[in-house]
């Protein structure tokens, strides 16, 4: 069904959702580049995906996503490496229960959920051997009651509410792929999706629940767009349970997100974690 053969880093993917992932491609004939914090996590997560499709997998990268230079340093690694993916997956996420800053002063949900992975996927496209064709972007229904103040990205004026930092992340995912869509369109394509309900760490630790859908439910859409050839060209969209799906209509503003992505870029120059010559 799928092609084969690609080579995909998936951020996020010693375990849960990410790891899923992982073993769907690995058995699809992709070359996987696994990533954590921890190391000895990573480790045991390549070693289980080398286990299941018996082969070996390229070296996985280590950082800790919190930190924007650490976002930023991911693609140095690789450029290092001479390895250049051709499919991202930005599956990497946390629920900060209680208000905590990341190492740039940034709300962690938005600054692991949103803005690492805004540096990484700037940081990979500006490489000079940069061969990405594909950006899924791993977002969430939750999207759909975000709200994205552009005076207040780093999300240190509004009143910490769980639940609504972390759905301001997501609907922060759901803008950077409308307008990177837009940005590259005719040479790589950009979609964002909702992998379920799917009782992850994340959900069962931050919201406290538990979900109806499987840890392979939740990697299918992903594996999807990373692999169908049926998507190489579909790009700006939206998708749930393997299907496109209506988005928050405010990420359909061109203006918002125009606004929104070059607040982001200025943010993340003036962190450190994107050079200011971009």
């Amino acid at each position: 069904m799928y092609s084969s053969g690609p080579l995909i880093l998936i951020t996020g993917s010693s375990d849960g959702i990410g790891l899923e992932t992982a073993r769907q491609l690995a058995r699809h004939g992709a070359d996987v580049i696994l990533h954590g914090r921890r190391p000895d996590r990573v480790l045991a997560a390549r070693q289980a995906v080398e286990s299941l499709c018996g082969r070996a997998m390229p070296e996985p990268i280590v950082a800790d996503l919190s930190s924007l230079s650490s976002a930023s340093g991911m693609a140095f690694e690789l450029a290092r490496r001479e390895v250049f993916p051709e499919v991202l997956i930005n599956n990497a996420g946390v629920f900060a229960k209680q208000l905590e800053l990341s190492p740039d002063g940034i709300e962690l949900s938005m600054a692991v959920n949103h803005f690492a992975h805004f540096v990484l996927t700037m940081s990979l496209l500006h490489q000079p051997g940069c061969r990405l064709r594909r950006i899924i972007n791993v977002s969430s229904i939750a999207h759909n009651r975000g709200r994205i103040e552009l005076d207040d990205l780093t999300m240190r004026k509004r009143r910490f509410d769980a639940y609504g930092m972390y759905a301001a992340s997501k609907l922060a995912n759901v803008l950077f792929t409308v307008e990177l869509a837009e940005r590259l369109r005719g040479r790589v394509s950009v979609n964002a999706l909702h992998p379920g309900v799917v009782s992850t760490k994340l959900l069962t630790d931050g919201f406290g629940m538990t979900g109806p859908d499987s840890v392979a439910d939740g990697a299918a859409t992903s594996v999807m767009l990373a692999l169908d050839p049926e998507y190489a060209h579909v790009t700006g969209q939206y998708f749930t349970a393997c299907r496109p799906a209506p988005m928050n209509p405010v990420a359909q503003d061109r203006t918002l997100s125009q606004a929104f992505f070059a607040e982001t870029q200025q943010i993340a120059q003036n962190k450190k974690g994107l050079p200011e010559s971009w």
